[in-house]
């Protein structure tokens, strides 16, 4: 593609990579958000912000990652930034209580390749590290290197955060009575 800066404005190419990457990862960025803010309208917002971050610092854009973990680097620091800016209470009462959720998630909604209510039910009960590093490294499929560059942590943290996440996420589908050789087939 031709990437030509006119006039201060993004060339045709430019808006048409963008929109490229938009189709090819929008949905996985979206399932990303919305499994860190449980909210589904709110995730359509924060993905919508990624685009448009990603479009604005496109030029930014050095190619020493693939395209899909600088996008999902930006997902991640969008949504951080959201729960940051969440009022303190809310934020208290979403780490420290575990409510049931009475209404699941449409199937349709999230795209896991498991489909799994439980490992859903499972990993909003986790702490937000541990969600965040079996998201992107059991779900997502990123490579320790990129699950890294996306959550700017070194490797090493990486691979001891989901040693630690993986045996919490056991410990609770052992006590919810969802821990069975299925369940461990689908994950």
């Amino acid at each position: 593609m031709n990437h030509v800066k006119t006039g201060g404005y993004l060339s045709v190419d430019k808006r048409e990579e963008i929109s490229d990457w938009y189709d090819t990862y929008s949905a996985s960025i979206l399932s990303f958000i919305l499994l860190m803010v449980r909210d589904y309208q709110q995730a359509e917002d924060l993905t919508q912000e990624t685009f448009v971050k990603a479009y604005v610092y496109r030029d930014t854009f050095k190619r020493q990652s693939s395209e899909k973990t600088w996008l999902f680097s930006i997902a991640h620091n969008v949504t951080v930034d959201y729960l940051r800016k969440r009022k303190p209470l809310l934020v208290l009462k979403e780490i420290f209580l575990i409510q049931e959720d009475k209404a699941p998630l449409p199937d349709e909604k999230i795209e896991l390749k498991e489909e799994s209510h439980e490992l859903y039910k499972g990993l909003s009960k986790m702490k937000d590290s541990y969600r965040k590093v079996i998201i992107l490294r059991k779900i997502k499929g990123f490579s320790i290197e990129d699950t890294a560059m996306i959550l700017k942590w070194s490797e090493s943290k990486v691979k001891s955060t989901l040693s630690r996440a993986l045996l919490s996420l056991k410990k609770e589908l052992i006590k919810e009575g969802y821990w069975d050789e299925e369940a461990v087939r689908r994950f």
